[in-house]
């Protein structure tokens, strides 16, 4: 599913999200603390078309690499077309199964992709095992929102117009519809940051973004 829309993936995110995405992306690299170690080795898992890596590459100071992985080889080709002289190396991989040896990283980012795990306690754990100590796993993917309006509104949204439109640009009989019932499943804020913690992290938090649609969430190894 991943392969077959990717050639019109980046068009639809900036389109269904108001083009908000980028703010969001900006938040999750801020709570990264990667300036501590401007010039270390991060890993951008899930990394889709490279926006969240090419964010990091791009701040202001930070001197380090950048390696994105994902199993969908058509994202990564799409995203490497993206690529002019940014610190980014790809690699195709299985977030359940990285190919890197225990301690790797200096930091590790997840965006809008833990939600697609076949097992999200098995892919906690292993993003938690390639991170060096005193080293954070930052993860950014939709939410649901509390107010009982805003969540009318963000259900009506997910449920009736997102699958329309996924439909009519992308021919695709089941990719925006797969969306909403992906984020209906996923687990809460609180009880992702219990993962968190149950995959062997410590110091988590969370933070909501616009109104709750989507949060930012956080552990330390």
């Amino acid at each position: 599913m991943f392969s077959d829309v990717a050639p019109r993936y980046d068009l639809l995110n900036r389109l269904l999200s108001l083009n908000v995405d980028r703010s969001w992306r900006a938040k999750a690299i801020e709570r990264l603390g990667w300036e501590a170690r401007p010039d270390g080795v991060y890993l951008d898992a899930c990394a889709g078309t490279l926006d969240l890596a090419r964010a990091l590459a791009w701040r202001p100071g930070f001197r380090g690499r950048v390696v994105a992985t994902d199993f969908a080889l058509p994202m990564l080709r799409l995203g490497k077309g993206k690529l002019i002289r940014e610190p980014v190396h790809t690699a195709a991989a299985d977030t359940l199964e990285l190919p890197m040896a225990d301690g790797t990283f200096d930091g590790a980012l997840v965006g809008f992709g833990v939600r697609n795990l076949a097992d999200l306690p098995t892919g906690l754990i292993e993003l938690a095992r390639i991170l060096k100590p005193g080293a954070r796993l930052v993860v950014l993917d939709f939410a649901t929102p509390r107010p009982r309006l805003m969540r009318a509104l963000y259900l009506f949204y997910f449920r009736r117009v997102l699958s329309v439109v996924g439909r009519l640009v992308y021919n695709h009989p089941t990719a925006y519809t797969y969306l909403p019932e992906s984020v209906m499943s996923f687990p809460d804020p609180e009880s992702l940051t219990r993962a968190f913690q149950a995959a062997g992290l410590r110091d988590v938090g969370y933070h909501l973004l616009t109104g709750g649609i989507a949060a930012v969430s956080w552990g330390t190894k």
